[in-house]
């Protein structure tokens, strides 16, 4: 079994908006903004912008974190600065990390009888620092990122990647993500076992995007895989 990180493991939107608004606050850049909520959907519009440039091979992992600083600042920054900006956004940020009710449940119901690893689209350092943190990495065989691997979700090397690091077939791999595109119908069509996890944090009109499986809560995971009766026995299913 393969797993998304970021809105499926971690919460990452409130992670994210908490920790924007606590480091604003510490910048003294609220005030440029109607309301915190405008500050933050603009920090959220750039992340965006900056991480399709990240995905495509626009830019490196570095330039599009440098760059989001710049835009959302609106004025020339050297590289230290906008590290050390977006550093001290981190510290805000990390100290909003938390993961999602379902997880740790739905990790020990099928620890003993699927294997688990992690594909995102972020970068390995990214990743694993945050998975150890909160206490995940060491139940996953592998963890792949985008950065390393230079293939991006919803590329179907992206998963076939995962796929391989496991030694096993896709059609005998689960993916579990919260994005119906990027997760859903790419691991769909690279041939996985495609389930969306739906945590409200998808655009309105993807969320009529047709997946393979569409759960609300990981609780539901187990039953789902254990069901699925293309796979064969459970202890082969990754």
């Amino acid at each position: 079994m393969v797993w998304d990180v970021d809105d499926t493991l971690f919460d990452y939107t409130t992670a994210d908006r908490e920790g924007m608004r606590a480091h604003l606050a510490a910048e003294g850049l609220l005030a440029v903004y109607a309301t915190p909520e405008q500050a933050l959907v603009r920090w959220r519009e750039i992340t965006d912008v900056q991480w399709a440039r990240f995905a495509s091979g626009e830019v490196d992992f570095v330039t599009q974190r440098r760059d989001r600083t710049r835009v959302f600042l609106g004025r020339e920054l050297t590289d230290s600065e906008a590290d050390a900006w977006f550093g001290r956004y981190l510290a805000h940020y990390e100290a909003a990390w938390s993961l999602f009710p379902d997880v740790l449940p739905a990790l020990e119901a099928l620890s003993a009888s699927h294997r688990h690893a992690v594909l995102s689209n972020s970068s390995l350092k990214v990743q694993e620092h945050k998975l150890r943190t909160l206490g995940l990495l060491d139940r996953f065989e592998t963890v792949l990122c985008a950065a390393e691997l230079g293939v991006s979700k919803p590329e179907a090397g992206a998963f076939l990647a995962a796929c391989e690091a496991l030694g096993l077939p896709a059609h005998e791999v689960a993916y579990v993500g919260d994005h119906p595109e990027i997760d859903g119908r790419g691991a769909a069509e690279a041939g996985l076992l495609s389930v969306w996890i739906d945590r409200g944090t998808a655009p309105a009109q993807l969320a009529r995007t047709a997946v393979v499986h569409r759960i609300s809560t990981l609780a539901e995971l187990p039953a789902l895989v254990r069901a699925d009766t293309r796979f064969g026995a459970p202890s082969t299913f990754g």
